[in-house]
């Protein structure tokens, strides 16, 4: 397991914006730091996932591979809109774990892909 001064010198090493692996993109949000988005094929869109570890919480542990990642703990989304349109009568869940470069998805999602594990797709 990897103590909070590795996630630290982890981070710094990789929060430049911009930074593209094969599954997972480095960008700016607003004024935070750390947040990598990767494409959800459940969803059939961007997911982003706060790393930086001077952070409060929601925050992710991340294995530093941007062609290979894994976070700790799963990641839980409910947008309110899905592909531009909003999410109407039913709500939509996506929730997952990202490991090795797959993401499992749990049974509770709400799409196509529950219960499944899927590579991560290139973007």
């Amino acid at each position: 397991m990897r103590d909070e001064d590795q996630d630290k010198e982890l981070f710094n090493e990789l929060s430049h914006d911009g930074y593209v692996g094969r599954v997972l993109h480095s960008i700016e949000h607003g004024k935070e730091k750390g947040v990598v988005a990767f494409f959800c094929p459940g969803c059939r869109c961007c997911h982003l996932v706060w790393t930086d570890p001077e952070r409060g919480r929601p925050r992710w542990g991340f294995n530093g591979d941007f062609d290979k990642p894994t976070f700790t703990p799963s990641i839980l989304v409910n947008p309110q809109h899905k592909m531009g349109e909003p999410v109407r009568g039913n709500y939509h869940r996506c929730h997952s774990f990202v490991e090795g470069g797959n993401i499992r998805f749990l049974n509770d999602c709400t799409h196509e892909l529950a219960g499944k594990t899927v590579e991560l797709e290139p973007f």
